[in-house]
């Protein structure tokens, strides 16, 4: 393999096809299910899986097979299928993973930015959702087509992008079942949906999260009474939510109380962190949008982090269950919040749970805590979303190891690093357990500040190119 031609092909790709094709995708309002309940009527979900699959067959990429997968009444899915070359065999497979359904559009973006409105800037193209994860499709088939312009001799590549990953991926089970007799003797999984701690080095990820999402919802009155006549005597519905929430975690510190919500950390995932965080140091919270520009401990007049030791802070995201508030119900805007104590009080949680919890059974312990003997006999639900179980990559085989860091050296002049990220893929549980014997090759293009999920998201351009390259020299070193 001659790596200045792969490097070559690899950024001219990126420039003159793959950020044009990402510009045009941002532009698409293509909500996860969870966020647009009228999405088959709305269309976007079906408009960006219909150009992705326009832009595949587009490309020169000898024998591929591709096609949109759609089960009646679920989120269609897009799968490829390309044979071996340079006489390997078609047994065993390369499996590419990643999604085109995107997130909802989030307040705070900057005056001139917008979630559907693509803005590059140097290496940087804004906009929801290029990075998480539409870049995906378009990287693998690159790197396919990277190597067969090389001829270097490469394994069977299948490739599924789903369009439920945000909404908790309910959907692809279903087609999972459907197409696993296509997907081959998997060796090696690139899962292309996750992050990275710098843009200076390939990072593998190692294990992701799990994640509970629901609504819980406290009832006092069957309607909203004047604040003057009644408090001091009717309990106000915002007070018992905030006992309940005090169940699950402490006000002060944020620890998660409940030990179900708690896993041991593997020695090897400690041994990682440690690594990691000699490579990070402060960056491990500094990445993060500060209210304030000065940050130090005798920065007092700033927001601050709960912890900034990096290894603490690491296994705080990766390892450590943590508690969010992420939407509210029943308050009135502030500017027309009249002398009313509101009848209920509803909150959106996400509790984040480590890679070994069992999802379910985390949803059903979250349930009975706050439902259980309700101050003041309130109604109380709990309306779960779903209880995703997070994912613990198997043992790493001297290969991969081996390779990453020749791949990382080749793309970025530095060893590879391997991280678990606080973030969930459903998928990643999922084939982990029908494909035992699977390697993983987790990463993706989320680094410091690009902020998926909030305003002013960004897909780095000059990373995601060198990230291309290195995936590329991965998948010509499968063994088999």
């Amino acid at each position: 393999m001659n790596l200045a031609d792969l490097k070559n092909f690899v950024d001219r790709k990126w420039d003159v096809d793959l950020v044009p094709r990402l510009v045009d995708y941002v532009k698409v309002p293509a909500k996860s299910p969870a966020f647009d309940g009228s999405w088959a009527a709305h269309g976007h979900l079906q408009q960006v899986i219909k150009d992705a699959e326009a832009w595949c067959r587009a490309q020169s990429i000898e024998g591929m097979q591709i096609e949109i997968v759609a089960i009646e009444g679920r989120t269609p899915c897009l799968f490829f299928d390309v044979p071996a070359t340079g006489g390997r065999g078609n047994d065993r497979t390369v499996l590419f993973y990643g999604h085109l359904d995107k997130q909802p559009e989030m307040t705070g973006w900057r005056d001139d930015l917008g979630p559907w409105k693509p803005v590059i800037e140097g290496d940087l193209l804004y906009g929801r959702g290029a990075a998480d994860d539409g870049y995906a499709i378009y990287a693998a088939l690159t790197v396919i087509a990277a190597l067969d312009a090389q001829r270097v001799a490469r394994p069977r590549c299948v490739g599924l992008i789903e369009t439920c990953e945000e909404s908790g991926s309910f959907d692809l089970p279903a087609y999972l079942d459907l197409l696993a007799p296509r997907l081959g003797d998997v060796a090696l999984v690139a899962g292309l949906d996750s992050g990275c701690g710098n843009y200076e080095q390939l990072w593998v990820t190692t294990s992701l999260r799990g994640l509970v999402g629901g609504v819980l919802t406290v009832e006092v009155l069957a309607e909203g009474v004047h604040s003057g006549n009644a408090s001091g005597i009717v309990p106000s519905s915002m007070r018992i939510a905030r006992q309940l929430l005090n169940r699950i975690d402490d006000p002060a510190t944020g620890r998660v109380l409940a030990p179900e919500f708690h896993a041991d950390i593997p020695a090897e995932r400690m041994q990682q962190v440690h690594a990691a965080a000699a490579i990070l140091g402060d960056q491990v919270w500094k990445q993060f949008p500060w209210v304030g520009c000065n940050h130090g401990p005798d920065a007092h007049a700033h927001a601050m982090p709960t912890t900034t030791d990096p290894v603490e802070g690491i296994l705080n995201r990766t390892w450590r269950p943590a508690l969010s508030v992420t939407g509210a119900a029943g308050f009135p805007s502030i500017d027309s919040a009249g002398n009313v104590l509101r009848p209920k009080t509803s909150f959106k949680l996400s509790l984040r749970l480590p890679p070994t919890v069992d999802g379910e059974r985390a949803t059903r312990v979250l349930k009975q805590l706050l439902e259980s003997d309700p101050p003041y006999n309130a109604r109380v639900t709990f309306k779960e979303d779903f209880g995703a179980t997070g994912w613990n990559a198997p043992p790493t085989a001297p290969w991969l190891a081996r390779i990453a860091d020749e791949a990382s050296r080749f793309a970025f002049g530095r060893d590879a690093a391997w991280m678990g990220e606080g973030g969930t893929i459903p998928f990643m549980n999922m084939l982990g357990a029908k494909f035992p014997n699977a390697q993983f090759l987790t990463t993706g293009v989320l680094g410091p500040k690009s902020n998926a999920h909030g305003p002013n998201e960004f897909l780095h351009i000059a990373y995601a190119k060198k990230l291309t390259g290195a995936v590329a020299r991965v998948v010509a070193a499968v063994p088999g």
